[in-house]
């Protein structure tokens, strides 16, 4: 794994091979990340990054300059890997947490300029989540919400839904706050 953009570019991330993960391929994070860069000033954002797993898209915001990025995962394994790479990095701006993605977003009380949700293609109530971000008033004002999923899911018609954007086997689902 490796970091693709801002301070830390080419930077090679190597994961244990015990983590429980699928992280995003560098072909979807590059199409993603030429998204956000001309939508978003990603030194001025805070995100939010849920099953973070490796801490792939983490490190890419906080190599960017995100203000700050807190990663959430069910996985201890995982949000220990983050926290000690985010230290080796010098990435002060990540704070990981343990926690079930979904109690996270129904307890949290802070809004984000972006959620990142990369959550198991097979996990039950994926659905649920652009609800939830949408009821619980989670993004700030022209925040945007990136679900990435596999082909078996169709949001269009949810609230807040603005487009899909496919790469590979990657689905992106984009959800927008107005300005």
């Amino acid at each position: 794994m490796r970091i693709i953009g801002g301070t830390h570019k080419r930077r090679q991330i190597h994961v244990p091979a015990n983590l429980p993960v699928r992280p995003t391929t560098d072909l979807a994070k590059e199409a993603l990340f030429n998204i956000l860069v001309n939508h978003f000033d990603l030194e001025a954002i805070t995100v939010l990054d849920l099953f973070a797993g490796t801490g792939n898209i983490t490190y890419e915001f906080a190599s960017r300059g995100a203000q700050g990025v807190t990663s959430i995962d069910l996985e201890f394994r995982c949000v220990n890997f983050i926290r000690k790479t985010a230290a080796e990095l010098g990435f002060e701006a990540v704070l990981s947490f343990r926690s079930d993605a979904f109690r996270f977003l129904r307890n949290n009380e802070t809004r984000y300029d972006l959620i990142f949700c990369d959550p198991p293609y097979d996990l039950q109530g994926v659905e649920e989540i652009p609800r939830i971000v949408a009821e619980r008033n989670l993004l700030k004002p022209g925040g945007w919400l990136v679900l990435e999923h596999s082909k078996n899911y169709n949001f269009e018609g949810y609230e807040l839904f603005s487009e899909q954007r496919k790469y590979g086997q990657v689905n992106f689902s984009i959800f927008a706050v107005p300005e």
